[in-house]
């Protein structure tokens, strides 16, 4: 089955009419004709239960002895069936920020992840007939699709090369895949997911540290890479440079000590102190 829209009929006209009769059942009753005043009384109390105010932004779920009889969306003040079970859900989108939960990557770290939900009910007859406690579910679910996502991709891409995309660096994409894998698991209880990203992401306390470490140390070699790769430019150039025009001809011995000269320079992390020759060039 799925969601049936009814349209009741309007709240005030009835509410005129029981407030009309319970009067008069007063009235008789002060003339002494309770056999008339007693059960106008008991119909108008009685019919009364079947008022029911929507408010926006919900809806109410109307059962008739176990039957499913349809959902109120539109919003006002009504009067079904008095007999009907009533049951009022929150249309409105609500906000989920999970608490981070511990859980392991796609390489086995355990590290502490945490989301953020934005959803709202969409199909009331699902939320309230296919699953039991929708706000649980929605909760559990979120929890599940969280593990799951974590276990197919590492935290960073550091010790898995052929990692495409990582936990860390997946942005939007990761944040999609979450959309997507959240609607599936919460379709069932008619549940719409507005809204799923990434809040909070890192390590788990008992590996932080030496993570931290590796990653600076990965920081510095890939820095250190890159300032040897242009320090051997520069010495290229400069040694090509110093041959076309003629300025100097530096023998085999000549160039390796200009070589090592500049790499120190080039490569040191720290400023170099030049030292002025004033002799000849074999001093």
């Amino acid at each position: 089955m799925k969601e049936k829209i009814i349209k009741p009929a309007s709240g005030l006209g009835m509410f005129v009419l029981l407030i009309t009769v319970l009067a008069l059942s007063v009235f008789l009753l002060t003339r002494g004709m309770i056999f008339l005043s007693v059960p106008l009384a008991l119909i108008s109390l009685l019919f009364m239960i079947g008022l029911t105010i929507v408010n926006p932004n919900e809806s109410v779920v109307c059962v008739l002895f176990g039957s499913y009889i349809g959902t109120i969306r539109a919003n006002g003040f009504f009067w079904v069936n008095p007999l009907y079970s009533k049951k009022k859900f929150s249309l409105r989108a609500r906000n989920m920020d999970s608490q981070a939960i511990k859980v392991n990557d796609k390489l086995g770290n355990p590290i502490l992840i945490g989301i953020v939900l934005v959803w709202r009910v969409e199909e009331t007859f699902k939320a309230a007939f296919e699953v039991d406690h929708y706000e649980a579910f929605v909760k559990i679910q979120s929890e599940s699709a969280v593990r799951k996502l974590a276990g197919l991709y590492p935290y960073d891409s550091f010790d898995d090369d052929s990692a495409d995309m990582s936990l860390r660096s997946g942005g939007d994409e990761i944040n999609h895949e979450l959309e997507e894998e959240l609607r599936a698991r919460l379709a069932i209880a008619g549940i719409n997911v507005i809204e799923a990203r990434i809040s909070n992401l890192a390590y788990s306390s008992e590996i932080a540290g030496a993570m931290l470490q590796r990653q600076q140390a990965t920081a510095v070699v890939a820095a250190r890479t890159k300032i040897v790769e242009g320090a051997v430019g520069m010495v290229d150039m400069a040694l090509k440079e110093l041959s076309s025009k003629s300025i100097v001809d530096l023998d085999d011995d000549k160039k390796a000590a200009m070589v090592s000269n500049l790499m120190v320079v080039l490569c040191s992390d720290k400023s170099a102190s030049p030292v002025i020759n004033t002799g000849t060039l074999n001093q």
